[in-house]
């Protein structure tokens, strides 16, 4: 049997965080590695998520599974965290997942149920994992204008020419807030304007909300999914808590489904407890429970928002800092952007052969496509960093 296999392509980021540990240049810089790390270059575990997860193990009294729906508990308080006020809550239904991830494999398989091998729509660039993960379900994918990298700026005017071309046969994936991999969001006035277009052409909406809090805050970074979930009958959101919790290796997501009422969502839920059932039948618990009690904790609630603050901060002010950097180094404003830019990510738009240049010749490591981990910079190595970035841009 096995002998019919070939080798699996080798993932790009596994790749360079193997490159990355084999080289011994103290001076080398890690931006490729989607996780956040701060002044120390550390990914720290929240105070308020040690305090709950402590409490979580002297409370805790069984081992017994959760059901398919894994945290009831934690369900809720994510529907609260992410949709706010803005739709009733008879018409939402959620169910925990492994990680983002995982509830964008549970409402993929769910989609192919109702709409066997319909066509999403990603953006162009998108998170590498979207395609292989919507294919896997069945699904077609295409793409639609999003980013462009002479500018730093979201091609709004292509996007929305694109959407108006979609139909109510097709899927539209749209990045909550945070866009990776170019860190280039849309304006509230830009979330309006795609409100109303995919409201008008029935196009359905999933909303992959990976990174809330990690750009303007958790207000701020919510509004397009509330928009969207306040105007339309129906849509699908993806959460993570990977980077807003610091919950990498717990695994904490959770699908989202809004339906046009009550007993449609009751049905569509069904449904997407069946695909949990097919994937991996039960959840964990660990994480999701340690979520549940900072939402539903005000002191905890308090010190975690607190601590998300300053994560948030960190990242902005490396963005604006090095973006000074370069404009005093190239005399330009080329790279103002990354001041503009939200989340983790920015994508620089040079060439992969500048990448490799930056890799070889200053140990600065980064997806070839240019997206870098913002976090993973640290502000004591973005001088180092500007002085390579102009060498190569400017002078290679």
């Amino acid at each position: 049997m096995f002998e019919t296999l070939k080798p699996a392509p080798q993932d790009k980021i596994i790749a360079l965080i193997a490159e990355y540990a084999a080289d011994e240049r103290d001076s080398k810089i890690d931006l490729g590695v989607g996780v956040y790390k701060d002044a120390t270059g550390n990914t720290p575990i929240m105070t308020a998520v040690a305090k709950a997860e402590d409490r979580r193990v002297k409370e805790q009294t069984t081992k017994t599974y959760v059901g398919m729906a894994g945290n009831v508990g934690f369900n809720n308080a994510m529907i609260d965290l992410v949709l706010g006020d803005s739709i009733s809550r008879d018409r939402v239904r959620g169910a925990q997942a492994p990680g983002g991830t995982g509830a964008l494999r549970l409402i993929a398989d769910l989609l192919d149920v109702a709409k066997p091998g319909a066509t999403v729509y990603l953006s162009d660039p998108t998170w590498p994992n979207h395609v292989p993960l919507m294919q896997a379900a069945g699904l077609k994918t295409a793409t639609y204008p999003y980013f462009d990298a002479e500018t730093g700026k979201v091609k709004f005017d292509e996007l929305c020419a694109a959407l108006e071309k979609m139909t109510a046969d097709d899927i539209v994936l749209l990045h909550g807030c945070c866009h990776n991999p170019t860190g280039a969001n849309l304006t509230n006035e830009q979330w309006d304007k795609v409100t109303e277009i995919v409201a008008k052409t029935g196009t359905f909406v999933l909303v992959d909300i990976a990174y809330l809090g990690f750009g303007d805050g958790l207000e701020a970074d919510a509004y397009g999914v509330r928009k969207l979930a306040s105007t339309l009958p129906e849509m699908a959101v993806a959460a993570s808590c990977s980077k807003n919790f610091g919950l990498y290796r717990e695994r904490v997501g959770c699908a989202m489904i809004i339906g046009a009422n009550e007993e449609v969502a009751n049905i569509t839920f069904s449904q997407l407890l069946s695909a949990a059932r097919a994937n991996y039948s039960m959840p964990p618990d660990h994480g999701a429970e340690i979520v549940r009690i900072i939402l539903n904790d005000d002191t905890l609630r308090k010190e975690w928002e607190e601590e998300l603050s300053q994560v948030r901060n960190h990242m902005v002010t490396i963005r604006e800092k090095l973006a000074e950097a370069m404009r005093q180094r190239s005399n330009s404003a080329d790279f103002d952007f990354l001041a503009e830019h939200r989340g983790m990510f920015s994508l620089l738009g040079i060439s992969q052969d500048k990448v490799e240049q930056l890799k070889k010749d200053f140990g600065v490591y980064m997806v070839g496509n240019s997206r870098m981990n913002i976090a993973g910079l640290g502000v004591d190595k973005i001088d180092q960093f500007a002085d390579a970035l102009v060498k190569v841009t400017r002078e290679g």
